[in-house]
């Protein structure tokens, strides 16, 4: 029988974590099968660690983080602490119903990996939560190539192998699904509920748009490159290299040619800056081919990740 790991990370929701405990264990208890609860509070500056130290309900874990590391830390401490087969995370906000855990486990018994939350009537703010979670989710599916309605939905459920493989800084949990996608791992959304917050205070506004932006940006370059950062500087640091010496090649015509003077021409100069940039694009794929060798080497990372081994070969005769 599978086993199953909830994780929720809670910042500043003091009023919340009975609510949350009085709504999820009995959806736990009702599905059947060994389950376990860890509640992550993430340096939290009210009294959510103190409730949460209150609960006396088997198969809780508290795991309390030494300062605000972030939603991505907080999940990362709870999937480095999971044991059960199945992985769970949901908002500790009362927003995500628990009661959707059973369609998501549904879907991961048909063979999906990870299975993905789609808020269809979601319940916040248009301009400042709605708007640029729409945007964002457009945006991140074209980039990355794995599309999805709504990524920033906390309520997703993951096979072990998968959330012990997945390795989390920055803003990277809205990207979950895109980095899991690194693995060949097969992506699978559901229409979840979605309640409008009642207690507490939301963490997030427009400003977190930037932050996404910029982890997009990062996860794109690991998606794409991250093992052959030369095929990303290389082709622009050869087109600025060539573009610069065809301005030089043209300003050296016209100066033997037509004797022309070319020596304060801006064109000039901008020759000359692209021949430099070209330049150090390519070094700078070249120092990037070698730091990914010696670290590929030296921790003997894997570059592949197997789904499954069946049969032993010669393993069976020893």
């Amino acid at each position: 029988m599978q086993s199953l790991s909830v994780v929720v990370p809670l910042y500043n929701e003091q009023d919340n974590v009975r609510p949350l405990m009085q709504a999820l264990l009995p959806v736990l208890r009702d599905l059947g099968m060994p389950y376990e609860v860890i509640l992550v509070d993430d340096g939290s500056t009210d009294r959510t660690l103190e409730r949460l130290l209150e609960l006396s309900e088997p198969h809780v874990v508290v795991l309390s983080l030494r300062r605000n590391f972030g939603q991505t830390a907080a999940l990362a401490a709870g999937f480095d602490h999971a044991q059960g087969d199945v992985v769970i995370t949901m908002d500790g906000d009362l927003q995500n119903d628990p009661r959707d855990i059973p369609r998501l486990l549904e879907l991961i018994r048909q063979g999906y990996d990870l299975v993905s939350g789609w808020r269809k009537q979601r319940k916040d703010p248009w301009l400042s939560r709605r708007l640029p979670s729409q945007v964002a989710n457009w945006l991140i599916s074209r980039v990355t190539g794995v599309r999805l309605h709504d990524y920033g939905c906390s309520l997703k459920a993951y096979r072990k192998d998968v959330a012990k493989n997945l390795r989390l800084y920055g803003e990277m949990h809205r990207f979950i699904p895109a980095v899991a996608s690194w693995y060949g791992v097969q992506v699978a959304e559901v229409q979840v509920a979605h309640h409008p917050r009642r207690r507490g205070k939301s963490k997030y506004g427009l400003t977190r748009t930037v932050k996404v932006l910029l982890d997009l940006v990062t996860v794109k370059f690991l998606q794409s490159f991250s093992t052959k950062p030369i095929q990303f500087f290389g082709p622009m640091g050869l087109a600025s290299a060539l573009g610069g010496f065809a301005i030089s090649l043209y300003l050296t015509g016209r100066k033997l040619l037509l004797g022309e003077s070319i020596g304060g021409r801006p064109l000039l100069l901008l020759g000359v800056l692209l021949i430099i940039v070209g330049v150090q694009l390519v070094g700078m794929g070249l120092l990037g081919e070698m730091l990914v060798r010696v670290y590929h080497e030296s921790q003997r990372k894997p570059i592949y990740t197997l789904k499954q081994v069946v049969g032993t070969g010669l393993r069976e005769k020893r």
